[in-house]
């Protein structure tokens, strides 16, 4: 399947926005779904590109992308709940329809990503009032002097960390652990068997050949975080829930039999320590 008239030409780590957001509609046309999202199969049927003929359509991976998104959903709904007013910074966001499927009408939405990624983003996803798009190297950390520091901020990177050397993940953290007191940042990570696949370059989905991922964490590593920085204050983990048919119920196990539960994709909180009071 392809869609309308906007034809992409994007390098092999930016295309992974592709195979996400195809990922995602494909799980969104389910009457089932696990993750309702029209923005994505909209976008899909807007953009020329063929879709099933370069990913496939398995149904299992679209269903764990989308579990996998709800988690992130989840973490930026609560933190909106807490902080109404508040600042989501993403992170090589590319395609990702998060914004329309959570925004509480209130919050401030900061999209970073690299310009061959914004500027597709830009033509599909026109920013509205409350969304600003930058484009820069996350990595770099310039975009923290755009965030507002009257708002409280939470920091999501989906998608992203694996693609860099462990050495720049670890500055990441450290950096916007710094910059940002009393803020978080939720990321997921590919356990290490996985990575290695990606390296040797024999990971392979459908016709569509997986790029390398430098970095990865096998599940119960993720206290090895807080090592990043001094002002990374706490860790935690965001489980997976619900799930269809077999996923569902095969969900449970993977998540507390060894070694799956070790052994699996992570998606981890990060709370920074608030900055000492001046006295």
């Amino acid at each position: 399947m392809s869609g309308g008239g906007e034809r992409p030409e994007l390098g092999q780590v930016p295309e992974t926005a592709l195979w996400t957001l195809w990922h995602r509609a494909l799980e969104a046309r389910r009457p089932d779904t696990v993750l309702p999202d029209p923005k994505a199969v909209e976008l899909v049927d807007r953009i020329d590109f063929p879709f099933a003929e370069r990913f496939g359509t398995s149904a299992t991976q679209a269903q764990l992308q989308a579990l996998r998104a709800a988690c992130f959903d989840r973490e930026v709904a609560d933190f909106l709940a807490r902080e109404p007013r508040g600042t989501v910074v993403c992170l090589g966001e590319g395609l990702e329809t998060q914004y329309w499927r959570v925004d509480n009408g209130r919050a401030q939405w900061l999209t970073v990503d690299l310009p061959e990624s914004v500027a597709l983003r830009e033509r599909l996803l026109p920013p509205g009032a409350r969304q600003r798009y930058l484009a820069a190297d996350a990595t770099e950390l310039g975009w923290a002097d755009e965030v507002d520091r009257n708002r409280e901020v939470l920091i999501t990177a989906q998608g992203l960390l694996m693609y860099l050397q462990p050495a720049r993940v670890r500055s990441l953290i450290a950096g916007c652990a710094e910059r940002f007191p009393g803020g978080s940042l939720v990321l997921d990570a590919v356990p290490r068997w996985f990575s290695r696949l990606t390296l040797k370059g024999t990971m392979r989905a459908h016709g569509y050949q997986v790029p390398p991922m430098p970095w990865a964490m096998d599940a119960d590593e993720r206290g090895k975080l807080r090592t990043a920085g001094p002002a990374v204050a706490a860790v935690r983990d965001v489980r997976p829930t619900g799930g269809r048919g077999l996923v569902g119920a095969l969900l449970p196990l993977a998540l507390s039999t060894p070694p799956l539960a070790t052994r699996r994709p992570s998606v981890t909180v990060l709370e920074f320590a608030e900055r000492p009071e001046q006295s």
